[in-house]
């Protein structure tokens, strides 16, 4: 089956997940050039859908670059997010082999993906539980998106998030319990209190606590936007390039049958002279 909107034709590649409430698959999009791949939540309760869409809609927190389309299917309704390769966190977390500064640097980066993926708290959570964070090789974090949307609520805030996330980085800081890491120790006593409330005490407490400290800077923000938006960011420059190559091919029709520099006579100095006669004298 394709699912079709507007602007996209998808082709289901991969089938994550199926179940009552949604399915998930990776679908490669047939409109595009070089058959982009997203994650398509086909969702079929239509109370769910409402519930979903109001949360992107009158959510703070409004996943901007997350939910990239939305549209009807059949007796359902899809929800197109981006496709990322999957690396679970805690899979290819290989903690004995670090040092204290790289598992810190790890954690914080997870922090960060929580804080920059502004996507809904009852989302967040969602994926979060599911295992969708996920370590790239460079020890940088991201998020995917399966996700079963019959686990959500939305009373869901913050604090659930934050909570949940401690709850990994204690395991990441877990082998180095024995080296007296100081953030593994004052995670482990702000956790069992359960003293985090929102993501930004979580960050400052890492980096407070870390043998090297990592801040949030512009360009690291920027850096991190790219990367997370590379698959967009590489369709607008084909594009670019497109109408450029366009251009560039007009200019040499031009100047091959018409001569001189026709083409840039049409856009100045247009009617200095009419035939054989010169406007200008």
């Amino acid at each position: 089956m394709i699912y079709e909107s507007g602007t996209m034709r998808l082709l289901p590649v991969t089938t994550k997940s199926v179940g009552e409430v949604n399915d998930c698959y990776i679908c490669r999009d047939l409109s595009s050039s070089g058959g982009t791949l997203y994650t398509v939540i086909v969702v079929h309760q239509h109370d769910i859908v409402r519930k979903i869409l109001e949360l992107f809609k009158l959510s703070s927190r409004k996943g901007e670059g997350a939910l990239i389309e939305d549209f009807s299917v059949g007796d359902g309704h899809a929800l197109i997010f981006p496709y990322h390769r999957e690396r679970p966190l805690l899979d290819f977390y290989e903690g004995k082999s670090l040092s204290l500064a790289q598992c810190e640097e790890i954690c914080i980066n997870t922090i960060l993906a929580c804080i920059t993926s502004d996507l809904p708290y009852p989302i967040l959570y969602l994926l979060i539980k599911g295992g969708q964070i996920n370590l790239a090789a460079d020890r940088s974090v991201y998020l995917s998106y399966e996700m079963d949307l019959s686990l959500l609520d939305e009373s869901i805030g913050e604090r659930d998030c934050t909570s949940e996330c401690a709850s990994i980085l204690l395991t990441l800081l877990s082998p180095k319990a024995g080296q007296k890491a100081t953030s593994y120790y004052l995670l482990e006593k702000k956790i069992a209190n359960s003293s985090y409330d929102r993501f930004t005490d979580l960050y400052r407490d890492i980096t407070i606590a870390a043998v090297t400290k990592k801040k949030i800077t512009p360009w690291f923000l920027i850096k991190l936007w790219v990367k997370r938006n590379s698959d967009t960011i590489i369709g607008i420059l084909f594009w670019i390039s497109i109408i450029l190559a366009i251009i560039a091919l007009s200019i040499f029709l031009s100047r091959l049958f018409l001569g001189g520099n026709s083409w840039i006579r049409l856009l100045f100095n247009t009617f200095k002279r009419i035939g054989t006669e010169s406007l200008l004298q």
